[in-house]
């Protein structure tokens, strides 16, 4: 079934100066929540503001890396004073996950409010705000675009395709997914056609694809929405003077919808202030918080029914892939193999 949408420091030095210094202690105060995030949008500060007004819990924040956020909740262990983990991408969360640095939450709200396969099977990490990787074209110099993800492996977009490394965490949940929905067989084929249609070796975020596209380095770029639709509400250099250029394709409209990635949550294991970090993730699951995602970073809202903002509106109304993330997230290292095998760097 598919959803519908309507218009720094590398780890092992952090590892090693933990080891060496004085790990922090919980803090208990019953009015703060302490946050290690790797979100890094300014917009975000209205999610923390109107948090901390509504409810009289201060946010103290500590931010970075992901992974080496994960790494510094597992160096602290039990005097970690991290109360939420928030953090992009699937494979972050269940990263955290599997080293035990979640617990569980019990929550109506939650359960309620976050569609089922934007959740951990658990319940130890909650989607709230998710983007679609699709395709955005040259409409000048492509006539007859990809339409789902296996065409972009076809022999007729030889030479056109533009995509980020196989280290980045998107790239992986695509291939991770695909590897749900085909099997290992049929994704590896996938990827080695992708491979066969690069313009140029893998590089740079998903900007640079775009910036590809109007380049002239390629025709088809693999990005997800949110950085498109950023240059439809304001200028990112590079992008928004060529919009008109543009077309774009969800993939998958009839099968098995566009891929989503998604940005979520979880509740530390050893979380000093674990209510409130219970209901900093409610709250995020509320209709005002949704709202922030997608008008403060052209994101879509995790629950349905909100009110996208007009840049994300704009991209049209398509069928999401509605596969359990949970699932996705645990063919993440069958897929960095492929990514080996096939030469997709």
């Amino acid at each position: 079934m598919t959803r519908r949408f309507v218009p720094g420091t590398s780890c092992l030095a952090l590892l090693l100066a933990l080891a060496t210094t004085p790990l922090a202690q919980p803090v208990s105060a019953e009015g703060e929540l302490n946050l290690y995030s790797s979100r890094h949008y300014d917009t975000d500060e209205r999610l923390y503001s109107d948090f901390e007004q509504m409810t009289g819990i201060t946010i103290n924040r500590i931010e970075g890396n992901a992974d080496e956020l994960v790494a510094r909740m597992a160096a602290e262990g039990r005097n970690s004073p991290a109360d939420i983990l928030l953090t992009v991408d699937t494979s972050r969360l269940e990263r955290a996950r599997d080293a035990g640095l979640l617990q569980s939450v019990t929550s109506k709200v939650l359960q309620a409010r976050i569609p089922a396969n934007l959740q951990d099977k658990g319940n130890q990490w909650f989607g709230f705000s998710q983007r679609a990787r699709i395709f955005f074209y040259d409409k000048q110099e492509v006539t007859d675009p990809p339409r789902s993800y296996a065409d972009l492996a076809a022999p007729a977009y030889r030479g056109q395709v533009c995509s980020r490394s196989s280290s980045n965490v998107y790239t992986q949940t695509l291939l991770a997914a695909m590897i749900e929905h085909m099997g290992e067989a049929g994704a590896k084929d996938w990827a080695a056609g992708v491979v066969a249609n690069f313009a140029r070796d893998p590089q740079g975020g998903d900007t640079d694809q775009l910036r590809g596209v109007v380049s002239g380095e390629c025709e088809i770029a693999l990005s997800n929405t949110y950085y498109f639709a950023r240059a439809l509400r304001r200028d990112v250099d590079g992008v928004s003077g060529a919009i008109d250029m543009f077309g774009w394709v969800f993939p998958d409209q009839g099968g098995n919808g566009a891929h989503m990635n998604l940005s979520g949550a979880g509740v530390a294991v050893h979380a000093p202030n674990a209510e409130n970090a219970v209901r900093f993730l409610e709250y995020l699951s509320g209709d005002q918080a949704q709202q922030y995602f997608s008008a403060g970073n052209d994101e879509f809202p995790a629950v349905a029914g909100v009110a996208l903002s007009p840049s994300v509106a704009a991209l049209g109304a398509f069928e999401g892939d509605t596969v359990s993330l949970s699932d996705v997230a645990k063919n993440i290292p069958a897929a960095q193999r492929i990514f080996n095998e096939v030469g997709w760097k």
